[in-house]
């Protein structure tokens, strides 16, 4: 890729030089919906790992109690945090519409509709259902944003509400889903710099055609502009042609939830599945070309392998050394396949 586009990219992620707080509120803006690390990070604060100059799970948890993030489910059904005053924007984004709701869901709805916000646990001593009858209920129900799922805090036991209740002022027919894209298209492309709409499909979760459609509207209107193969912000194409910048030299071992990743998934299952379970990606001066193979657990992780592009082999030590530290209690038993010695491990 251009490296005056990756090293823009590193410095609009704010992986050049870490956020303040008030940059990094714009940085998790542009990059909705923020995620928990992959895995281990089931229940904490999202979190924009390497691009804050503070603890940004802390800071995140702070916004949770708060409700200035909310939570939902947005890319393909996946749970994430966005700001509270996005919830309309994103809302008809992802909407999953229910049309047709069956018995079960509608009375589902009818009963956090009259009794207020109940617990899973309230809502079995009501209804007589099992949780497992009655979790898929609240999936499909928090899908459509009927419902609200309120994590404010780490409290396991959390209350569900209508939406209605929950969000008042939020319009579900604001937007059409192609305004509302259009809207996160724009902070997407300031973000990555450049983009391809496979790799928007890949972050966003929405079908090619919608994406397409997009994309087409934003270059008719001039906001993007079709470059190398992509596209970028209009007003990036002068700057990108005048740099001569270069990215920085970095090793960052990224979790499978970071937008780097997930932008790139598509070819990330390519490039780098096998026998083992993809664990984490390498993040080589501003672009991935590497992966962490193993199986998830809870402690520390078994790594089986390192994979290593050909270009980057020759940075072992230091490729070691950065997952190493990113797995505390981890041992990598292998790089490039190669099994290692003792002496290999740190």
């Amino acid at each position: 890729m251009n490296s005056a586009v990756i090293a823009l990219r590193m410095e609009r992620q704010c992986l050049t030089k870490p956020a303040q707080t008030e940059e990094y509120i714009e940085l998790y803006r542009d990059t909705e919906p923020g995620q928990n690390v992959y895995w281990h990070g089931f229940g904490e604060p999202p979190v924009l790992s390497f691009r804050a100059d503070f603890d940004d799970m802390e800071f995140n948890r702070i916004r949770q109690s708060n409700r200035e993030l909310v939570k939902g489910r947005f890319q393909g059904g996946n749970l994430g945090w966005i700001e509270a005053e996005d919830m309309e924007l994103f809302a008809c984004l992802c909407r999953k519409p229910l049309d047709a709701p069956n018995t079960a869901q509608t009375e589902l709805l009818a009963l956090l509709e009259c009794n207020g916000a109940m617990t899973i646990q309230q809502i079995k001593e009501k209804t007589g259902k099992l949780v497992k009858e009655i979790t898929p209920i609240l999936h499909r129900l928090q899908e459509a944003f009927l419902i609200y799922e309120d994590q404010h805090d780490g409290e396991w036991d959390r209350l569900w509400y209508s939406f209605k209740e929950m969000f008042p002022n939020v319009d579900l027919e604001k937007y059409t889903r192609t305004e509302a894209l259009k809207i996160v298209l724009r902070r997407f492309a300031y973000r990555m710099v450049w983009f391809d709409a496979t790799m928007a499909k890949s972050f966003y979760k929405l079908p090619a055609k919608e994406i397409t459609k997009a994309i087409k509207e934003l270059s008719e209107e001039g906001i993007l502009k079709e470059y190398e193969d992509g596209f970028v912000l209009a007003e990036d194409v002068e700057l990108l042609e005048g740099s001569t910048a270069t990215p920085p030299h970095m090793t960052l071992v990224m979790h499978r939830n970071d937008i780097l990743v997930k932008s790139y998934e598509h070819s990330i299952k390519e490039r780098y599945s096998g026998d083992y379970e993809l664990l984490q990606l390498l993040l080589l001066d501003g672009e991935l070309h590497g992966a962490v193979q193993g199986k998830f657990k809870y402690g520390p992780y078994i790594i089986e392998n390192v994979v290593v592009d050909e270009e980057y082999e020759d940075r072992r030590e230091e490729i070691l050394r950065a997952v190493h530290d990113a797995n505390a209690g981890s041992i990598v038993q292998r790089y490039n396949f190669e099994e290692l010695l003792p002496d290999d491990c740190f």
